[in-house]
C-alpha cells in the first residue's frame, strides 16, 4: 500500500482536530446511528483515522473493527484502543470479516475518495460487509463547506509544537487541497523538526452520492444537512449526513 498523505502529519492531526469532532457531531450521531443500533453490535469504522470516533464507539460498548489507509494514524489508534480491531487497509478494497450490524464513516473522510468510481467501490465494499438490514451512516462536505477555505493560514501553537494549515478549493475541478505544516521540538529548545503534507479531497454533488449508494444496492436512503441535526456551525456548515440500509 502506498504511503498516506496523513502519515507525515499524523501526530498533528491527532492532537489538533479530531477531538473536537465528536462533541460537535454528537447530536447527529445520536439521532442517526446510536439510537438505531444498540451495543454490543459489531461496527465497521470506515476511515477510522487515529480513533477518536472509534473510542466513542468502544466506550458505548460496541465491538469495533476500524480500517484506515494511514499506518501512522492506525499506530496511534492501536496504542490508545488495544481492545479494538484496527487495520491498515485501502477502503476501496475492503477485506473484512462480516457481517457487521452497522458501518460508520465520519469527519468527511469519504471526501478523500477522489473519483466517483472509487466512491462506488467503497459503498459496494461496505454493503457486502454489512448483514441484512445493516445500517450505514456517514458525513461528507458539499461545496458550501469548501467555500469557507479562504487561502488563509490557521496557526495552532502548543507547548512544544506549531501547526499551520490552509485550505484551497478549485470550483472548476471540485478538488480541495489542505496544506499542513507541523513543527515540533526535538532535543534542545533550538532544534525543531518540520513535517509537511498536502491532503486532497473531492467535492461531490449530493445527487451523485445518493446515486452511488443506490448503485451499491443500498435502500432507505436519508440525507440531512448537519445544521438541521444541531451540529455546531464550525463543523456543520456545508456538511451533510447520509443514512442507508443494506
Amino acid at each position: 500500500m502506498t504511503e498516506s498523505s496523513y502519515d507525515e502529519v499524523a501526530a498533528m492531526y491527532h492532537a489538533l482536530w479530531a477531538n473536537s469532532y465528536i462533541p460537535a457531531a454528537l447530536p447527529a450521531l445520536e439521532r442517526l446511528f446510536y439510537c438505531r443500533l444498540a451495543p454490543p453490535a459489531h461496527v465497521l469504522d470506515v476511515c477510522c483515522g487515529s480513533g477518536h470516533v472509534t473510542s466513542d464507539l468502544v466506550k458505548r460498548g460496541y465491538r469495533v473493527t476500524g480500517v484506515d489507509s494511514s499506518a501512522a494514524l492506525i499506530e496511534i489508534a492501536r496504542r490508545e484502543l488495544p481492545q479494538a480491531d484496527l487495520r491498515v487497509q485501502d477502503v476501496r478494497r475492503l477485506e473484512v470479516e462480516g457481517p457487521y450490524g452497522g458501518a460508520l464513516s465520519t469527519f468527511d473522510s469519504l471526501n478523500h475518495i477522489l473519483s466517483l468510481e472509487d466512491l462506488h467501490a467503497v459503498f459496494s465494499g461496505v454493503y457486502e460487509a454489512l448483514g441484512p438490514g445493516g445500517l450505514f451512516v456517514f458525513d461528507m462536505n458539499l461545496e458550501e463547506a469548501y467555500s469557507l477555505d479562504l487561502h488563509q493560514w490557521l496557526v495552532n501553537i502548543g507547548h512544544n509544537s506549531v501547526g499551520l494549515s490552509r485550505g484551497l478549493y478549485d470550483p472548476v475541478t471540485h478538488m480541495a487541497h489542505t496544506e499542513l505544516i507541523w513543527f515540533t521540538q526535538t532535543g534542545s529548545q533550538d532544534c525543531w523538526q518540520r513535517r509537511q503534507s498536502i491532503v486532497e479531497e473531492r467535492c461531490y454533488e449530493k445527487q451523485d452520492i445518493v446515486q452511488a449508494l443506490q448503485f451499491a444496492w443500498f435502500r432507505s436512503i436519508e440525507v440531512h444537512p448537519a445544521v438541521e441535526l444541531s451540529v455546531e456551525s464550525e463543523f456543520g456548515h456545508g456538511r451533510y449526513f447520509f443514512s442507508a440500509r443494506r
